[in-house]
């Protein structure tokens, strides 16, 4: 009965790195799938040629939104303070090192989205919101 043990441990661990990308996969297909569906019940409904296009544009321009260095870092410095917690209370100075680092990587991230000029198109949305006022 032992033995059997020992042999599934790196049985479902091999299986694990295999099992991963597979469900990842069929998950993007299936959300991927639903978008096509909708894009294509819309198109159906409409008449215009131009409006479909305009539609598709939508899509487009979503995936081409510049990245958030401020959200980004944020989310990477609270991620460092964990690991640093984690090693503070548990695995030791390895790992309150990797902590601090990942944070300060935070930080410095956090740092380059106040610096960078914010792109073309928030400018627009935000002199436009101004202006509705």
């Amino acid at each position: 009965m032992h033995n059997q043990t020992e042999i599934l441990i790196p049985i479902f661990g091999m299986l694990t790195g295999i099992i991963i990308p597979i469900a990842v996969f069929i998950w993007l297909y299936k959300d991927a799938k639903g978008k096509r569906e909708t894009v294509l019940e819309i198109s159906k409904n409409l008449d215009d040629a131009s409006k479909v296009e305009e539609l598709l544009k939508i899509f487009e321009e979503r995936k081409k939104e510049p990245i958030d260095y401020r959200r980004n870092g944020v989310i990477t410095i609270f991620v460092g303070i964990g690991l640093f917690l984690l090693g503070y209370m548990a695995l030791g100075v390895v790992l309150k090192g990797v902590g601090a680092l990942v944070g300060l990587i935070g930080i410095g991230t956090l740092i380059a989205g106040y610096l960078y000029p914010n792109t073309g198109k928030e400018l627009t949305s935000a002199v436009e919101e101004f202006e509705k006022k």
